[in-house]
């Protein structure tokens, strides 16, 4: 999956802008961001009710904090640790959550790793409308089985496109465990979707 592109010199003049006072700011603040916010707690949090109220509770603190955000570029870092912080708050309450989470152990390959790489194929076949939806469908599935903890990682990482070091600073965590969820996750994910893999490079 590509990293959602980033404008970062635009995000960044818009924060300008709301901490400045600019009339019509904090809209073009939720222009900006408000889709990516709504998309990131439905791949988290996988129900639109929850989504919805992630995105609520992302943009009040956006709207009550910015001002005081002193480094423009600490923008990634500080809002995606606000998204992070209302998904895993509302994922607690959710009447959605599941009874019993998977452990990463359930879901990594047994006796032996599978090989880092793209999850899914550059290139698709002539049936590519259909073979696309049956993938992406498995992908959130296989996404939605990810304990949290590793889901979010992912999604920062591989979705999102945030770098290593802005992944840690959202999430309080060090570069070492950033990387070592990273990695576990993307092979988790890579044991589910291996009956997409192309003809001789499933293992």
């Amino acid at each position: 999956m590509n990293p959602i592109p980033r404008d970062r010199d635009h995000e960044e003049a818009v924060l300008r802008d709301v901490q400045q006072g600019v009339p019509g700011a904090f809209d073009r603040f939720v222009d900006t961001f408000g889709n990516r916010i709504y998309a990131f707690g439905m791949r988290m949090c996988g129900q639109r009710e929850d989504a919805e109220d992630v995105f609520q509770e992302t943009l009040i603190t956006a709207y009550r904090n910015l001002t005081s955000l002193r480094e423009p570029k600490a923008l990634t870092s500080w809002l995606y640790r606000s998204v992070a912080n209302a998904c895993l708050m509302r994922r607690r309450k959710s009447k959605f959550a599941p009874k019993h989470e998977l452990s990463l152990e359930e879901l990594l390959p047994k006796g032996g790793l599978i090989e880092e790489g793209p999850i899914l194929p550059d290139e698709l076949g002539p049936e590519s409308a259909a073979y696309g939806r049956e993938l992406g469908e498995a992908l959130d599935a296989a996404v939605g089985d990810l304990p949290p903890e590793y889901r979010i990682v992912w999604l920062m990482r591989d979705v999102e496109g945030l770098s290593t070091e802005e992944t840690a600073e959202a999430l309080d965590l060090g570069i070492s465990n950033v990387k070592m969820r990273l990695h576990r996750a993307r092979l988790a994910l890579r044991q589910r979707l291996q009956a997409f893999a192309p003809q001789g490079e499933q293992t």
